[in-house]
């Protein structure tokens, strides 16, 4: 099924079960009407993760789009590059990839509510993108399994334990990314279960940057988060996009998680995202989210 409006043909074209729609109608370089606009957030909150094909943005106009979305907001520890505001830089080289499922940024209380990530340079082949749907993995949940995530609560670091030791031959570049991702030193305590804040559903908080859950001894608790994890991402929960060039995704980071696959081997590839400002995460009680360590 496609959701339409007749004033200005907009649709989307479904791209997977769970999650996942191509919108058609928009041509982010031009300014976008208010019907666009609300169009777009109101797609992104129900479809989780939106596609929108060859825009080939400049540096602006991505920022411009971020703006239909909220505040953009520069990465915790990761300078912008030269000439942008708030642009996170995805340059692989040596067939580097962030290919570990996460939310992103939960080290932070107020993690961000949406990313928009536009496409530069793509490999021949591999360099996709996978997006899950936080909602359904929870609805997924065995009642048992749904009480203690109910009212379990996580630890997220930025100071986690990475895929890094897959790329021993480049140790100096990555030792050097890793050291300004961990420059200042974040520890937040997220509940596993938030509310989300447009759509009421109930989604998990997980991802790669939890070190541990408050209250579990570390076998126990990476245990568990195995486990609730496994729901994330099994397969049919889960949407691919084959890249190419100039195209943008957008996705809810309330309400999904995402991973990159290093399946490009030596080829580049080049991809920017800026994220906007979110709120705190409230949990089924009524508690937020709250730092247990900032710089």
């Amino acid at each position: 099924m496609s959701s339409t409006s007749e004033k200005t043909r907009l649709f989307i074209e479904k791209a997977g079960s769970r999650l996942g729609a191509i919108v058609h109608g928009v041509d982010a370089k031009l300014p976008l009407t208010e019907e666009q606009k609300e169009f777009l957030r109101t797609e992104l909150v129900r479809n989780k993760v939106i596609f929108l094909k060859k825009q080939f943005l400049d540096d602006a106009q991505h920022e411009a789009l971020s703006r239909v979305f909220g505040e953009p907001i520069l990465h915790p520890t990761i300078a912008a590059p030269e000439g942008t505001k708030y642009t996170f830089e995805l340059k692989s080289r040596y067939g580097r990839s962030t290919d570990s499922w996460h939310t992103d940024v939960t080290f932070v209380p107020d993690y961000p509510k949406a990313s928009i990530l536009r496409a530069i340079h793509i490999p021949p082949y591999g360099g996709g993108t996978i997006w899950a749907n936080t909602a359904t993995a929870y609805d997924d949940l065995p009642p048992p399994l749904k009480a203690l995530a109910d009212k379990a609560w996580g630890i997220h670091s930025n100071d986690y334990d990475t895929n890094y030791y897959k790329f021993d031959g480049k140790k100096g570049e990555i030792a050097a990314f890793r050291a300004e991702f961990i420059s200042k030193l974040y520890v937040t305590e997220h509940p596993v279960v938030r509310v989300h804040p447009e759509s009421g559903e109930k989604t998990l908080v997980l991802g790669h940057f939890i070190i541990g859950l408050d209250g579990f001894p570390t076998r126990e608790a990476n245990a568990l988060v195995d486990i609730l994890q496994g729901y994330i991402t099994q397969v049919e929960n889960t949407v691919t996009w084959r890249w190419e060039e100039g195209d943008v995704a957008i996705w809810d980071n309330r309400a999904t998680q995402h991973y990159a696959p290093a399946d490009f081997d030596q080829q580049a590839r080049q991809l920017r995202r800026i994220t906007v400002k979110g709120d705190t995460p409230v949990s089924i009680d009524g508690r937020r989210s709250q730092y247990i360590k900032q710089p």
